[in-house]
């Protein structure tokens, strides 16, 4: 990660330069320690640049000119949702900063990236990829500029754009340049993107031309046809290339690449991490890591298909796990570590309770477009046997130096009702508390668009969970995620839901607001008002002022809340839930906690106005910028 680093190996040049908005953690929870691993088991030299100093191209010359290849990635997250919040105001930390500091990457920062990387060294390689990279590679609403963006390969010039969850991609980049081919000759590789200029030819064979980018930024049917087709084209087993024009260029996006086998699965979980961040930092905290040093992630992807989540679209539909021995490996040798408490934090990945589960028929996965194999009802050729899970639960919990392994990531209630074995094993053994599930919402058309199921299923997993908790003598409970100002929820609907909350005793710590990530079906609802899949108009709560009050209504019962909630009842005509009764959300009398958060928001609001905390129309996120403009007061 440093020249000292680099000259101490004996290393007079190294192949491949990752370039990361993250801290570097060497875990495989992170994306470059996972990449930068494989490429070196493969034989080739590699660097981490972490979060650089993107003002100037010199810390992009640090390792000296790379043989290879810059590899460019935003990081973990897209470094849009990484800075600003629902409401487009200025987070206060970044979990993947050393000590949760702010502004150690900027806005969009592949474009800042792969820029720099062109001006340290003309003629090098630039590869851009992760989740800020796949999510843009065709034309896409961007939520914080409100309007619709070009593709990111027109914006950061990258060569070539992969895709998805990189492994087989960028091995097969570097043995290619290895091997002496030309980036032209690499165009062809599934999981990659690239531009082609005005004077190249498109290609046309097995290929869908989507609506051009002038045309989904003007029309929002295109927007919707767009995002309908691109969508329907995930299937690696059947997906079709697709081109989009901008203007006299063209993008042009490949098929995805095919699922990691469980062979390549465990080689990749398996290379030599430290599971440590790089000691460089110094000891300081970085929040991400906190969360997941202690953890086993099992396998990737998930088929939910839920239209707010960009885990289909970027890790896949197909479930691809790890083999029992693997898994077992990885504990035993978190064991091994002297400072391992004896708690492995999670066994899981995007969805705990898909382990090893997919189509029972290959020949009918290989044709299939349905966008999720489990709504509206569970496919009936869906494997959802949970035994080989139960049975690697069971083993990891009887490894020597293991006290308890527990479940955090989230589960698939109408999955998990299918195997009383499992809500056994689970409930028996494996929750430390706290259960998190995410019914989402109550009301059925919001749920639909969702693609969730209904809250009644909830309810079922609640009074099995309750029950099973009982048996085994432990009093557990259910951390249930809602979302506020999804699309379709209207204020009728968040007040249905808070009634729902009320009489089942539930006061969410944590509310969800809705933020619409680029590629995502629900981001085509929010910008267009249409559900692309059936052409329906969705009713968005699109202003500012009424997201407050939805997200307030999930938390009625604070009072800081009280006067959101009030006029969001008074606006609804809900008068009946203000007073006494025992239905009755909030009092008629705000209380004094009420009113003393309307006196701090009055002056925050101030400072605000004066001090442009929020986002701005094209300024990025530049801290301590001199340049930047006051915004006149009254701007919003």
């Amino acid at each position: 990660m440093t020249r000292i680093e680099m000259e101490a190996r004996g290393w007079d040049a190294v192949d491949v330069v990752f370039v990361t908005g993250d801290a570097y953690v060497d875990h495989p929870s992170f994306a470059m320690a996972l990449l930068g691993r494989l490429l070196e088991s493969e034989g080739f030299r590699v660097a981490i640049l972490s979060q650089p100093d993107w003002h100037s191209a010199e810390p992009w010359r640090t390792f000296g000119r790379p043989r290879l290849f810059y590899g460019i990635s935003a990081g973990n997250m897209d470094s849009m949702i990484n800075h600003y919040t629902a409401n487009r105001r200025v987070r206060n930390d970044d979990a993947y900063s050393p000590g949760g500091a702010i502004g150690r990457r900027p806005d969009r920062a592949t474009l800042a990236y792969c820029q720099r990387a062109r001006e340290a060294y003309r003629g090098v390689p630039v590869v851009a990829g992760g989740v800020e990279a796949s999510l843009r590679r065709i034309a896409h609403y961007d939520y914080w500029s409100d309007k619709v963006r070009r593709s990111i390969l027109m914006d950061c010039k990258a060569d070539l754009l992969v895709f998805g969850m990189g492994e087989r991609g960028i091995v097969e980049v570097a043995r290619g340049l290895q091997a002496g081919k030309t980036l032209q000759d690499l165009r062809d590789m599934r999981g990659v993107a690239y531009r082609l200029g005005a004077s190249e030819t498109p290609p046309t064979e097995d290929t869908i031309a989507l609506p051009s980018y002038e045309e989904v930024a003007a029309d929002k049917l295109a927007f919707a046809a767009m995002t309908k087709i691109a969508h329907n084209e995930t299937n690696p087993h059947n997906a079709r290339r697709l081109t989009q024009m901008h203007q006299r260029e063209c993008v042009v996006v490949n098929p995805p690449a095919l699922p990691l086998s469980e062979a390549e699965m465990d080689r990749v979980y398996g290379l030599p991490f430290t599971r440590k961040p790089h000691p460089s930092y110094g000891g300081q905290r970085i929040p991400a890591y906190e969360v997941v040093k202690d953890s086993v992630q099992i396998m990737r992807g998930c088929f939910g298909g839920c239209t707010f989540c960009s885990i289909t679209a970027h890790e896949g539909r197909i479930i691809q796990s790890r083999s029992q021995a693997s898994v077992l490996g990885e504990i035993r040798q978190m064991a091994d570590d002297k400072e391992f408490k004896g708690v492995v934090s999670d066994i899981g990945g995007p969805t705990a309770n898909m382990y090893q589960m997919r189509c029972q028929r290959p020949e009918v996965e290989a044709k299939c477009r349905r966008l999720s194999c489990v709504h509206p009802t569970v496919c009936k050729l869906l494997g959802t046997d949970h035994g080989p899970l139960v049975e690697l639960m069971k083993a990891a919990r009887g490894q020597e130096g293991v006290k308890k392994v527990l479940v955090a990531s989230g589960i698939r209630m109408d999955l998990a009702r299918r195997s009383r074995e499992y809500m056994r094993e689970l409930v028996e053994h494996h929750v430390g508390g706290h259960l998190k599930v995410a019914p989402e919402h109550t009301d059925p058309e919001v749920l639909d668009l969702m693609k969730k199921p209904g809250v009644d299923d909830f309810e079922k997993f609640g009074h099995e969970f309750e029950k099973a908790s009982r048996r085994a003598g432990k009093k557990q409970f259910l951390v249930p995620y809602f979302i506020a100002s999804h699309p379709g929820s209207s204020l009728d609907s968040m007040i249905e839901l808070a009634l729902f909350l009320k009489r089942n005793h539930y006061q969410p710590d944590q509310v969800q607001d809705f933020i619409p990530s680029p590629f995502d079906i629900a981001a085509c609802m929010y910008h267009t008002g249409i559900d692309p899949m059936s052409g329906k108009p969705v009713y968005i709560a699109k202003h500012l002022r009424d997201r407050r009050l939805q997200r307030a209504l999930l938390q009625f019962f604070k009072p800081e809340n009280y006067f959101e909630v009030r006029r969001a009842l008074e606006k609804a005509g809900r008068h009946d839930l203000i007073g006494s009764g025992c239905d009755c959300l909030i009092p008629e009398r705000a209380p004094k906690e009420a009113l003393h958060r309307r006196r701090r928001r009055a002056k925050q609001q101030w400072r605000e106005q004066t001090s442009g905390d929020h986002i701005r129309s094209g300024a990025g996120y530049r801290p301590n910028r001199k340049t930047a403009t006051k915004r006149p007061r009254g701007r919003r």
